[in-house]
């Protein structure tokens, strides 16, 4: 690997983390993920595991929008891609999941960590 590419690498793990931590301050993507109708998926994302109320929806598209905006700052900042930044937020998160909480792989089906 390159210095350029490592630099790269060291600016979008910071910038991920502090798109984590905004991510963090809304509706609790924990608490909508506790509920067990909602998860997290590979592209950085959340989406609903099972059926839920509109109120839920609006919760998951608004933590959607704030992921959405914090990737495309990432990319400019660093140079990466919107997608990329998505899935290296995305492994964070799910490593951090708690037992019994869902995700949902790339090109996979819901699976229970």
């Amino acid at each position: 690997m390159t210095k350029t590419t490592l630099l790269r690498f060291a600016a979008v793990g910071f910038a991920v983390a502090l798109a984590g931590a905004a991510a963090a301050q809304s509706r609790s993507a924990d608490s909508l993920r506790a509920s067990g109708q909602v998860g997290e998926q590979a592209d950085g994302f959340m989406a609903w595991v099972s059926s839920c109320k509109a109120p839920t929806r609006a919760d998951i598209s608004e933590i959607n929008a704030k992921r959405a905006a914090a990737y495309r700052d990432i990319a400019q900042r660093t140079g990466v891609t919107e997608a990329a930044a998505g899935q290296a937020a995305a492994q964070k998160v799910i490593a951090g999941l708690s037992s019994g909480e869902w995700y949902r792989p790339l090109n996979g089906g819901w699976t229970r960590k």
